[in-house]
């Protein structure tokens, strides 16, 4: 339920603070004084579209803020989308400037105007005044019909399995179409993938090659230099390196017996001593491993020159040649699934079958919901001065489509005895006006949504019928709140809470503001919708019975 609303230099508002409560409540007004700019801020709140028009001139920016009561679905929504939820109640921010830029919040975090949508479709439907425009398309008329019965995720799995069947088909018959040209594909796709399947070569096996080619290249030159160190450490005839460390180290040992100034010198040398002695052991073990092979050089010369040479082929670095064989493959098998005429049909009627029977139960179930519309619309004409007259929501059988088998159409009968006919065809413009009234209440009681609001939806509507329309408002705020903007004094006598709208003038500018009125104030307004401008006691004595009424 809508709590509260503020509007900050929005349009010709410069500022304005409403609470709201339970129930029926309505926005009456001269035409004018902006009874419909109340209900743009709050579209807007909800993640609706602005640009910088809306900004109240000579402002920098346009704030709205709404605070709403929440239940299970939303506080559900804002722990995923971890908003924090205080008290049962969340907080929708839109602040636009003077520039165009929008700026989002819920519950004081930054969201996007995509989170305000999602969160308000969950807390607000708005019909608006020109909603019944929209009910002579046959998408919107399909659309409300699978809304009302429950089914937009029934209707949105029959088009995924139509869209699924069709592209199955499409390529069955791009492939009997381009058999040729599929054919040339797959026999150039085996030759490259049999020339790779051949070499074989292994992740890895390029540098692992490359390091073995060049360790067998230099070998003789790795032997030598090897030797030859080992000879200057340990193994000359003339003094090595190591033995002259050795005696060295002996010979100031023990003059450090003598002179304890020596033992740094000592202890200095005898670790070097000992990473020499290390490091003859590395090389003894070095030599031993380390053999010269032609043979085997020249068949790792042989492999590293048949690896570059298909590299070069393929136009791929040689290393990334394993990756190129699974590409290749993967494409190869589904070029052959592809190219495979019978398992194309097969899969396509596969599919088909899927669809079909998706779309069976999504055509029995709309059977059903459009029996109970139908039912449901007819018997709210009665009240709406339209006795004997009959609405029916048909279901013409068509072509497989995405949308099912069947396209959705309401047909009505304005009189008794006449035949329905498509709505856009025998409604007039008060007849579609009622009609739509109908179709909006009866639809808005199958959702869950606490907040319901009629943007002037009774256009079109007077005398005994606007009576009726105000108390079945009336009866449907008793389960939902219920804000409507309406020029009908039968309506507006009929809220539970009454807002007006006016206009005045400050420094030159044109300011809409709103008030809550009082019993007497109601008296006075109602009064004004009834007579105009000049009020009477006639008038006013009317006014009294609509709101006794």
């Amino acid at each position: 339920m809508l709590r509260t609303l503020s509007i900050r230099d929005f349009v010709i508002v410069d500022s304005i603070e409403l609470e709201f409560a339970p129930g029926f409540t309505v926005f009456t007004g001269e035409t004018g004084a902006g009874k419909s700019i109340l209900i743009d801020a709050l579209a807007l709140a909800l993640g609706g579209r602005g640009d910088a028009s809306v900004v109240r001139e000579g402002a920098a920016k346009a704030d709205i803020t709404a605070e709403f009561s929440t239940h299970a679905q939303v506080d559900a929504w804002l722990a995923e989308q971890e908003f924090t939820n205080d008290e049962g109640t969340v907080l929708l921010r839109r602040v636009i400037d003077n520039a165009g830029r929008s700026k989002a919040f819920i519950n004081g975090i930054s969201a996007t105007a995509a989170q305000l949508r999602e969160v308000g479709e969950m807390l607000v439907d708005i019909h608006g005044q020109h909603a019944h425009q929209s009910l002579l398309k046959l998408d919107a008329q399909r659309v409300l019909l699978d809304t009302q019965a429950g089914l937009l995720d029934n209707a949105k799995a029959v088009a995924a399995a139509f869209k699924e069947w069709r592209a199955i088909a499409r390529q069955r018959e791009e492939f009997e179409t381009n058999a040729k040209n599929v054919l040339l594909e797959r026999e150039r796709l085996e030759w490259q993938v049999g020339e790779l399947e051949k070499l074989a070569v292994k992740p890895g096996e390029w540098t692992e090659i490359s390091n073995e080619h060049s360790r067998l290249a230099h070998a003789a030159s790795l032997l030598e230099g090897a030797q030859e160190a080992l000879n200057v450490i340990s193994e000359s005839e003339s003094s090595p390196i190591l033995s002259q460390l050795s005696a060295l180290t002996l010979k100031l040992g023990k003059l450090s017996d003598v002179d304890a100034a020596l033992k740094p010198v000592v202890d200095a040398l005898e670790p070097a001593r000992i990473q020499l002695q290390e490091a003859v052991y590395a090389l003894n073990d070095y030599l031993g491993r380390v053999e010269l092979d032609p043979e085997r050089l020249q068949e790792v010369e042989a492999r590293l020159d048949a690896i570059h040479s298909t590299a070069r082929k393929f136009r791929v670095a040689p290393e990334d040649l394993p990756q190129e064989y699974e590409t290749l493959s993967v494409q190869l098998k589904q070029l052959a699934d592809a190219s495979d005429v019978e398992a194309l049909r097969a899969q396509e009627e596969k599919r088909k079958a899927e669809y079909m029977s998706a779309a069976g139960k999504l055509s029995k179930a709309r059977a059903r919901a459009a029996e109970a519309l139908s039912e449901a619309v007819t018997a709210a004409m009665q009240d709406l001065s339209m006795a004997g007259g009959r609405f029916v929501v048909a279901l013409n059988a068509c072509e497989p489509a995405a949308y099912g088998l069947e396209q959705v159409e309401f047909m009505v009968a304005a009189h008794a005895g006449t035949s329905p006919r498509p709505l856009a065809k025998v409604a007039s413009g008060g007849e579609l006006a009622r009609i739509s009234l109908a179709i909006s209440v009866i639809t808005s009681t199958a959702t869950v949504t606490p907040t319901l609001i009629f943007d002037e939806v009774d256009s079109g509507i007077g005398g005994g019928v606007a009576e009726v329309v105000g108390r079945l408002l009336k009866r449907l705020g008793q389960d939902r709140q219920v804000l409507c903007v309406t020029h009908l004094p039968q309506v507006a006598s009929q809220a539970n809470q009454h807002f007006q709208v006016s206009k005045r003038s400050a420094e030159g500018r044109t300011l809409s503001s709103i008030d809550a009125l009082d019993s007497k104030a109601r008296i006075e307004e109602i009064a004004r919708m009834l007579g105009g401008l000049e009020i009477t006691a006639t008038t006013r004595k009317h006014a009294r019975e609509l709101l006794a009424s």
